[in-house]
């Protein structure tokens, strides 16, 4: 599908943080064509014991995009929700024939831009944010235990119990059988960001602190690395993901 007029200028990073001994977030992100995509951005969090969760995510990612290259006669949002499903039960079959691997799994964030939108799924709590007229917004919902208990007024965000509940996620892709992903729709205007990130961001730097970034006058790179830095200045307690994108329109 020929998007014309559409430019992409994006950002996309991941750093060990400083506590762990492994880097088990992948990305995935390109402004060109990939089938029958105008573009994509992927974004996993794997989990798992030894190198379980660095595999899931690597392998969920890869695989995705290997398919999502192939042409199918389906909507994008129908082609994707189809190739993570199909991957789901694929690494849940790994998980449960080969020992090293049990238990693992991997959030997903993805996006693509087509036309005037911006198409986000997700599985798990790795998010999707929008930043539209100075205000950031998260689009995404995570999929964790903290997330329902505040949904059932169980629960305050930010509480003792909050903190340390708030990594205990209720749906991962390769977890369990049936799977349902979310997927959401925003319009983007000239001027607008989003970002992908995994928790080892979104737990690390409050949403304020990421706004003053975002508004700065430095180029996206800029903004990304500044991102990174602040979550290991702040304790750098996880893998760290990001991908940010600013769409616009050719001049001329």
């Amino acid at each position: 599908m020929e998007q014309k007029g559409l430019k992409m200028e994006f950002f996309a990073k991941t750093d060990q943080g400083k506590m762990r001994k492994m880097n088990q977030d992948f990305l995935f992100a390109t402004g060109d064509a990939l089938g029958k995509f105008p573009n994509l951005f992927l974004l996993a969090d794997g989990m798992g014991g030894h190198r379980a969760g660095d595999f899931a995510s690597r392998y969920l990612v890869e695989s995705l995009t290997t398919l999502l290259k192939q042409e199918e006669e389906l909507p994008l949002v129908r082609s994707l929700e189809k190739a993570i499903q199909k991957m789901n039960l694929e690494l849940l079959r790994l998980s449960q024939s080969n020992t090293h691997l049990q238990g693992m799994g991997s959030t997903l964030v993805t996006a693509f831009v087509e036309g005037n939108s911006i198409v986000f799924s997700n599985v798990g709590d790795s998010r999707a944010y929008l930043f539209q007229r100075n205000r950031l917004r998260q689009v995404t919902r995570d999929h964790s235990y903290v997330e329902e208990m505040i949904q059932r007024g169980k629960m305050i965000r930010g509480s003792e119990e909050y903190q340390k509940s708030k990594n205990m996620i209720t749906r991962a892709v390769g977890a369990e059988k049936y799977l349902e992903v979310d997927f959401f729709e925003e319009e983007w205007e000239e001027g607008d960001l989003f970002f992908l990130c995994s928790d080892g961001l979104s737990n690390m730097v409050d949403q304020e602190s990421m706004v003053q970034i975002l508004k700065d006058d430095s180029s996206l790179e800029e903004k990304g690395e500044a991102l990174i830095t602040l979550a290991n200045i702040n304790g750098g307690k996880d893998n760290i993901a990001l991908i940010l994108v600013k769409p616009g329109k050719e001049q001329g």
